[in-house]
C-alpha cells in the first residue's frame, strides 16, 4: 500500500456531486492508482488506465457489482450491469435488439416529428425551462412508449430512475432515502409490468418474448427492465440539457454549428465528454494485476472514474475547454467493450434530432437560472432556466 497514493477525498458530499472536477485533477495528479481511504477502493483518474480496464472485461469484472456500497453490490449481482459474459451475452442479446443503430431508423421519424413539435413550441414562447420542458420531452413521450409500461409505470419513471441513481453510491442519506421508490420499482416490475399488462409490441413484452423462448430465465425480465428504465431516461435528460448550457456558455461554438451541421455528432461527443452523465461505476480484479505499473491485488474494488478520464490533460488537449471540432469519438462517457451502453445510438438520435431543430430556429441562448441535480450516480443539471433569441426571419 505504501506505494500507492493515498486519498481521503469524499466523492459523495453536495460539493462533489457539483462540481468534482478540481478533485478529479488532484486525483490524476497523484498517479494512475489512487486508494480512496474512505470507500476501500482503488479508483483510476487517467484516462489510458479506465479504457484499459473497460475492455478487459475477465479481468476487471461486472460480475460482483459496479457500484460502491457492498450491500447493494450484492443485492444487484446478476442483472445486465452486473454480470460478465457469458450470462452478459446473452441478456445484452435481448436488451440491445430494439437499440441497434439499424432498429434505430424505424423510430428516427417519430423521434424527428416529436422534436421538431417541441422545439417549435418552446422556442415561440421566447424561453422555457430546459430539463422539464425539453430534455424530458422525447425520453417521456416517445421511448416510455416504445417501453411500453402500464401508464401508471410511465408517470413514475423519472421518480424511479433517479431513486435507483442514488443507490450506486454509499450507504448515506441520499441513498436511504431512495430506498422506498427502488421497491416501489422493483414491485411494480414484479407485480404489474407483466405480459397482460404491458403493450404487447413494446420493448418489455419482447424480453418475456425471449424468455419463452428460453434465450433468457423468465425471473430474469423484471430487473432487466431497469435497463430500459435507467438508462433511456435520466442520462439522455442530462446530456441533452448539458448541451444546451455549454452553447449557452459558448455561443461562438453555436455559431459553428449553425453554420455546418455536420458537426452535431462530434457537438454531441464533446458535450458528452466534457460534462459526463455516469461519473464512475466499479469492478473487482479477479487476479492479480499490474494497472500503470501499480501492482493491485485479486479481489481489490476498482472505481473506473470516467468523468475524470474524459477530462484528462494527457489524453485531451486543453480538457476544460468546449470545442466542437475537437471530435472525441473515444471519450468514455458510454463506457467501452463488453459494457458499452446498450442505448447510445437512441440516445444520439433524440440528441441530432433536437440539436437540428434548435440550430434552426434559435440564434442565441441566454441562461437565466440553474440548479444542479444532487445524486450518487448522475451528474449534471436538474433546472436550466433559459432565454432564446430566435433566428431572424
Amino acid at each position: 500500500m505504501s506505494a500507492i497514493p493515498v486519498s481521503d477525498v469524499d466523492l459523495y458530499t453536495e460539493q462533489a456531486r457539483v462540481d468534482p472536477y478540481e478533485i478529479y485533477s488532484g486525483l490524476r495528479a497523484l498517479g494512475p492508482v489512487v486508494y480512496l481511504s474512505r470507500y476501500d477502493l482503488f479508483a483510476l483518474p487517467r484516462y489510458d488506465e479506465v479504457r484499459a480496464a473497460l475492455m478487459d472485461w475477465e479481468v476487471f469484472s461486472s460480475a460482483r457489482g459496479v457500484f460502491v456500497d457492498p450491500v447493494v453490490n450484492r443485492q444487484l449481482e446478476g442483472i445486465t450491469l452486473c454480470s460478465d459474459p457469458p450470462e452478459h451475452t446473452a441478456m445484452r442479446s435481448v436488451l440491445g435488439r430494439p437499440l441497434r443503430a439499424d432498429r434505430m431508423r424505424e423510430v428516427t421519424p417519430r423521434i424527428e416529428a416529436e422534436a421538431d413539435r417541441v422545439v417549435r413550441r418552446l422556442v415561440g414562447r421566447g424561453g422555457f425551462e430546459v430539463v422539464a420542458e425539453l430534455s424530458e420531452y422525447l425520453p417521456m413521450t416517445v421511448v416510455s412508449d416504445l417501453v411500453g409500461l402500464p401508464g401508471q409505470g410511465r408517470a413514475k419513471m423519472l421518480e424511479w430512475a433517479e431513486a435507483i441513481w442514488n443507490t450506486q453510491g454509499p450507504a448515506d442519506e441520499r441513498a436511504e432515502a431512495a430506498g422506498p421508490a427502488v421497491g416501489e420499482f422493483l414491485a411494480f416490475a414484479d407485480k404489474d409490468a407483466v405480459p397482460g399488462n404491458i403493450a404487447p409490441d413494446g420493448w418489455a413484452a419482447q424480453l418475456y418474448a425471449a424468455a419463452d423462448r428460453g434465450e433468457i430465465p423468465r425471473e430474469k425480465c423484471p430487473v432487466m427492465l431497469l435497463d430500459y428504465i435507467t438508462p433511456s431516461l435520466d442520462t439522455t435528460i442530462l446530456a441533452i440539457t448539458s448541451t444546451v448550457a455549454l452553447f449557452a456558455r459558448n455561443p461562438d461554438q453555436w455559431d459553428l454549428l449553425r453554420g455546418d451541421r455536420s458537426l452535431i455528432p462530434h457537438a454531441i461527443n464533446e458535450s458528452l465528454r466534457l460534462e459526463s452523465p455516469v461519473p464512475q461505476f466499479s469492478r473487482v480484479l479477479t487476479e492479480d494485476h499490474e494497472v500503470g505499473g501499480v501492482p493491485l491485488a485479486a479481489g481489490s474494488r476498482v472505481a473506473l472514474l470516467f468523468g475524470s478520464a474524459n477530462r484528462d490533460e494527457r489524453h485531451y488537449p486543453d480538457p476544460a475547454r468546449f470545442d466542437i471540432t475537437r471530435r472525441p469519438s473515444d471519450h468514455l462517457a458510454f463506457g467501452r467493450g463488453e459494457h458499452v451502453c446498450v442505448g447510445m445510438h437512441l440516445a444520439r438520435l433524440e440528441m441530432s434530432a433536437l440539436l437540428e431543430r434548435l440550430a434552426d430556429q434559435v440564434a442565441r441562448f441566454e441562461i437565466r437560472d440553474s440548479r444542479p441535480m444532487i445524486n450518487n450516480g448522475l451528474r449534471g443539471l436538474g433546472r436550466l432556466d433559459v432565454t432564446v433569441e430566435p433566428v431572424a426571419g
